[in-house]
């Protein structure tokens, strides 16, 4: 099938082409005709299969060939800055023909130009929930007249207590109206709400709510206080593109891209303390080629549209499966293939149970071929290296061979040593 087929406007059909996409992914396929009936959708995929297209371009459509009031027609609710300016950057690039206006609404900024632009008119509006509520407080925004919401990344904005301001931002949409409600993994939280805002829904899912199967995985049993040399050790011996490493902390991900910088790499820090500008020049860094390497804590699980991530690295081990679930989601993205390595700890072992039970199979253990791991490790290596005997589950050797993927090659290191950019 290609985008011709799905009977969308000229003019959105031109802002399609113009970015380069001429076949629809599954869950674009089988969503689009769906919206465009006015029908709700809820609609289940994995991270990196196109869910942003499959709402937006029907809405310009509607948008478009429908005459409504004056205002904001369309709200999409989204749970991170970068995710609702990727919404924003996808509706103005696919509405480059139809004179259509999107305006995106968070905090961290000064809340004076989102008031402005809102009072020029915009028929579109992504926002953040807390300054989106900011402003309904403040009589910024009128949101009678939304025909269309769309709650995108629904499970990460509950993740991040948002549940809460999403049922006060709903007490101010009409009642009548098409919701479509988006999500990559469905906890019973979710389920409930989208049970209480949707009516009589079609439930797209595109395969099981888990990891792309164009990503690979692997663990890496290692001490703690051992995570950092490996890590240097793998990226001088491995061949990848842009690599994303994970950690827990704020003050983690800054020190960690510091000890990296260090060592000559181009590098940057994204975490939650940083202004929006500076996370957005982090991000944009990335993707155009600047940094190689992207250090983050969880915020950058969701809303970095890099299709050229070849290695996810979760440095600390994440606290849920669903985190882990949206971490490797930033790898092996538009089919291309991908590989999540995860540095673990004896501690981690449930966490590491709860991940294989999701992915249906055991995660291969891989130790890097010639790193001092510390007594610990050679110890178990030596306990599994015997024959006939039960291994036992963790950690345990699975060998040192690694397979990469294609058109990678080992992160450059600055001539001279560029100054690591704490602020991305």
């Amino acid at each position: 099938m290609n985008f011709e087929q799905l009977s969308l406007d000229a003019r959105v059909l031109a802002g399609v082409k113009a970015a380069g996409y001429t076949s629809p992914t599954p869950i674009q396929e089988q969503a689009i005709p769906l919206v465009m009936q006015g029908r709700d959708v809820l609609g289940l995929a994995q991270t990196g299969t196109g869910k942003t297209a499959a709402f937006m371009l029907p809405i310009l459509h509607h948008l478009t060939t429908q005459k409504g009031p004056r205002g904001v027609r369309a709200l999409i609710v989204a749970p991170t800055r970068e995710l609702a300016e990727q919404i924003h950057q996808a509706a103005t690039d696919y509405g480059k023909q139809t004179r259509l206006r999107s305006v995106t609404i968070y905090g961290g900024v000064n809340p004076r130009p989102q008031v402005e632009a809102l009072r020029r008119g915009a028929e579109i509006v992504v926002a953040c929930p807390g300054r989106l509520l900011d402003h309904i407080g403040a009589g910024a925004i009128d949101l009678s007249k939304v025909e269309i919401l769309v709650l995108d990344e629904a499970d990460r904005m509950c993740d991040m207590g948002f549940l809460p301001d999403i049922r006060r931002i709903l007490k101010h949409l009409p009642t009548r109206r098409q919701t479509l409600f988006f999500s990559a993994t469905m906890p019973q939280d979710i389920r409930s709400l989208a049970d209480s805002i949707l009516t009589d829904p079609v439930t797209v899912q595109i395969g099981i709510i888990a990891p792309a199967e164009t990503v690979s995985h692997a663990l890496y049993p290692v001490p703690d206080k051992r995570k950092k040399d490996l890590l240097l050790a793998m990226l001088d011996n491995t061949p990848t593109g842009r690599v994303l490493v994970f950690t827990r902390t704020k003050r983690r991900a800054r020190n960690l891209a510091l000890d990296l910088e260090n060592q000559g790499y181009r590098v940057s820090a994204l975490q939650g303390n940083m202004a929006q500008n500076r996370r957005q020049k982090a991000i944009d860094g990335f993707r155009d080629g600047k940094y190689d390497i992207l250090v983050a804590t969880d915020i950058a699980s969701r809303g970095i549209d890099v299709t050229e991530i070849s290695h996810v690295i979760n440095f600390d081990m994440p606290d849920t499966v669903d985190a882990y679930t949206h971490r490797i989601g930033r790898t092996g993205r538009a089919e291309l293939s991908g590989e999540a390595f995860t540095f673990a700890s004896q501690d981690d072992e449930p966490m590491v149970r709860d991940i294989e039970r999701l992915l249906g199979t055991r995660i291969e253990r891989r130790q890097l071929e010639g790193f001092d791991y510390g007594p610990s490790m050679v110890n178990n290596r030596s306990q599994t290296s015997q024959p006939n005997r039960q291994q036992p589950r963790y950690p345990s050797n699975g060998g040192s061979s690694q397979s990469s993927p294609a058109n990678t090659s080992r992160p450059r290191r600055s001539q001279p040593r560029r100054r690591y950019d704490t602020q991305g």
